[in-house]
């Protein structure tokens, strides 16, 4: 669980930068060439302010062609999803360690009401 978590979280911001790179280099200039890029978009509007197509080519070219998203949604809940599901994973190791879970031990583990041992399919994956 532990290198999931940091797969999750250092991932997550590997990819994030990676994005917030990509969006800055294929920006849609809304201005002139003297004034900021900034002036030329509004918050809340419905024009997308940089070229997904043209951020997919390049990503595809230096990684390669599926390792890139052309649907900008999908794009978008990958990048929220991946941290998410890492840190799940970091809170599922840590709450192992702090039980002490160190594996899943079926040994004799499913006793009668006077303490005698019921043989079951666990005490056979446990012998695997």
């Amino acid at each position: 669980f532990h290198i999931l978590g940091v797969a999750g979280v250092f991932g997550g911001s590997l990819f994030s930068a990676m994005h917030g790179s990509l969006v800055t280099s294929s920006l849609l200039a809304e201005s002139a060439g003297d004034i900021s890029l900034n002036v030329g978009y509004k918050f809340g509007q419905e024009d997308e302010t940089y070229s997904i197509s043209a951020a997919h080519g390049y990503f595809g070219r230096l990684i390669f062609q599926y390792a890139s998203f052309n649907n900008s949604r999908s794009l978008h809940f990958f990048l929220a999803a991946w941290p998410v599901i890492g840190i799940w994973f970091t809170a599922l190791g840590v709450s192992t360690m702090a039980f002490n879970l160190n594996g899943l031990n079926f040994n004799q583990s499913i006793l009668d009401s006077s303490g005698h041992l019921i043989l079951s399919w666990a005490d056979i994956v446990n012998r695997a």
